[in-house]
């Protein structure tokens, strides 16, 4: 008997029948713990359950959203409620979420609530610790895997805002068991060859459990240890890990890593420009002002007739003196006078001149005699008159 084949949409629509009419797929209870979670801005919820072995795509409409006392996120353990059915398009079956419960928290959430406790009192998350990002760097460090768009996006993003830049990356794991040794120890190689500038540290999103290594406490202590500044492009934007909390500065995405690291060489022109603008209307408002205070110098009269103020000056000083002398002359003058009056009133008062009316004095032993009693018989006395002196006896 020959087959006849049927299209893969009649074989799904069959599988999505079958499982339709599974009573025990349209009403299933399923625990196991939340990855991949994501909240759409529709309102449904997409996510993932799994347990240590495997793993069910989950989605639970904006409808029965409203019923949940929690906030779901990764690594939260959960027990949910719904019916299992095939999605026709691509052929997978999922769960159609319509009630869930937490089942208490994931293991690995527990553990990074625990490591960021920890770290945070031990102040690797301090503001003061942070490093200043450079800025003109010229080589940029990157640690991530060397497939996938996050190096593509890195490279666009850094050579199209300054072509000049260096890129050098060093390929790491970015996930699985060992890749958060490996990211220390890239950390410290590109210290201790002083390889870098700045480093950006990353890959792109997934689960907790995807981006694990980026919240180990040995990747946590090497970024907090290196000396070259670290900028953290982990997971998306909603995605925050341990490494963003212990970076010098965390980017939401690689690219906008790369933005944060790399001047952009365009900005960076248009703002030089505009202080050369602004430096050419300062020395052209300075030019003009000093031109108006060379024409008011030119103008005044100390350059017109340098000379002028120099003979006003000699005129001050020929009238000076002529002051000074007139007024020594008047006191010279006024001198004479006064010498003169004084001459007078000596020669008036002389005894010299009382001698020359006819009177004559009398000294003995160099003393003048101007009483009788002075002299006794015997004594020899000198007599001055107005035109010499002689000796005579007291009997």
């Amino acid at each position: 008997m020959e087959l006849k084949p049927i299209t893969v949409t009649e074989l799904n629509k069959y599988m999505k029948d079958k499982v339709a009419t599974d009573e025990f797929l349209n009403n299933v209870f399923i625990k196991g713990e939340i990855s991949n979670f994501k909240h759409h801005y529709t309102g449904h919820m997409y996510f993932t359950l799994k347990d240590e072995n495997s793993l069910i795509k989950c989605i639970m409409f904006k409808s029965s959203t409203a019923t949940l006392k929690f906030v779901p996120k990764d690594g939260t353990k959960v027990v949910a409620y719904g019916t299992v059915s095939v999605y026709e398009k691509d052929g997978v079956y999922q769960l159609y979420c319509k009630s869930m419960k937490e089942d208490g928290i994931g293991d690995l959430y527990t553990a990074y609530e625990e490591l960021k406790r920890k770290l945070s009192l031990e102040g690797l998350f301090d503001e003061k610790h942070k490093k200043k990002i450079p800025f003109m760097p010229k080589i940029i460090g990157v640690l991530t895997s060397n497939t996938g768009a996050v190096i593509r996006d890195i490279i666009n993003v850094s050579t199209r805002r300054n072509p000049n830049v260096y890129i050098r990356l060093l390929p790491v794991p970015v996930q699985g068991e060992g890749a958060g040794e490996k990211i220390a120890e890239a950390i410290e190689f590109m210290n201790e060859q002083k390889l870098a500038d700045v480093l950006i540290v990353g890959r792109g999103g997934g689960s907790l459990e995807d981006l694990w290594p980026f919240n180990e406490e040995v990747v946590a202590r090497a970024i907090y240890a290196s000396e070259i500044p670290i900028i953290s492009a982990v997971g998306h934007e909603t995605d925050f890990t341990i490494a963003d909390f212990v970076a010098d500065l965390r980017a939401p995405t690689p690219s906008a890593a790369a933005e944060l690291a790399v001047t952009n060489i365009e900005d960076l022109e248009n703002t030089i420009d505009l202080y050369k603008n602004r430096l050419k209307m300062a020395l052209r408002k300075k030019t003009e002002v000093m031109r108006l205070r060379y024409e008011k110098c030119m103008n005044s009269v100390a350059f017109k007739n340098p000379y002028q103020r120099l003979n006003d000056y000699y005129i001050n000083i020929d009238r000076a003196i002529k002051s000074i002398e007139n007024s020594s002359l008047q006191k010279l003058k006024d001198s004479k006078i006064q010498a003169t009056k004084a001459i007078t009133k000596l020669d008036t008062l002389s005894p010299l001149k009382t001698l020359t009316r006819g009177y004559s004095m009398a000294e003995l032993d160099g003393k003048v005699i101007s009483s009788s009693k002075a002299l006794k018989t015997g004594d020899v006395i000198k007599l001055h008159f107005a035109d010499g002196s002689t000796k005579a006896k007291i009997e």
